[in-house]
């Protein structure tokens, strides 16, 4: 598991990974906000070793496409990405996102440690019991494991679209 605090640059930064259906709008999304270092599309949580895009859209190796999010926590707390994300799509459905439908594309959080576990526990507890979306959060809470970064085409792939 890789820790969740590192150097980055000179300064002190903290590791996330997170899944909310395709990873392509959630990356460019997560990108824009203040204090997220840098960020890179892959596939986590699943049984396969060395995955690809192909294999992981079948839905046979147990991967999510994911974002692993690099972020400076005095400029962006773990707790204001989890409010980000839990915003930026559908929690309450379970593999699927949209027109997308598969476990690739569950709602996770694969926390880093102890303290990243806790916060996401307590925040859908949190959500679930004030009733802020109108069904159950059903995001999996759970340990990272090996993350496989996408293909390079896929890094950063709306920006690349959009010429920026």
């Amino acid at each position: 598991m890789v820790q969740a605090n590192q150097p980055y640059r000179g300064i002190m930064m903290t590791i996330t990974t997170l899944a909310a259906g395709c990873f392509w709008g959630v990356e460019a999304k997560f990108r824009q906000l203040p204090g997220v270092l840098s960020t890179r599309v892959g596939y986590t949580g699943g049984h396969t070793d060395n995955p690809d895009y192909k294999t992981v859209c079948t839905g046979t190796t147990g991967h999510a496409e994911a974002i692993e999010i690099r972020f400076n926590p005095d400029i962006i707390s773990f707790s204001n990405l989890l409010d980000f994300f839990w915003q930026i799509h559908d929690p309450m459905t379970l593999n699927r996102q949209g027109p997308d439908i598969g476990s690739q594309y569950r709602s996770a959080v694969f926390y880093h440690d102890d303290e990243q576990k806790l916060q996401a526990e307590l925040k859908k507890k949190q959500l679930n019991e004030t009733q802020d979306f109108p069904k159950p959060i059903v995001t999996e809470i759970t340990a990272v494991s090996h993350f496989y970064p996408a293909e390079e085409y896929h890094q950063c792939y709306i920006e690349k679209q959009r010429g920026m």
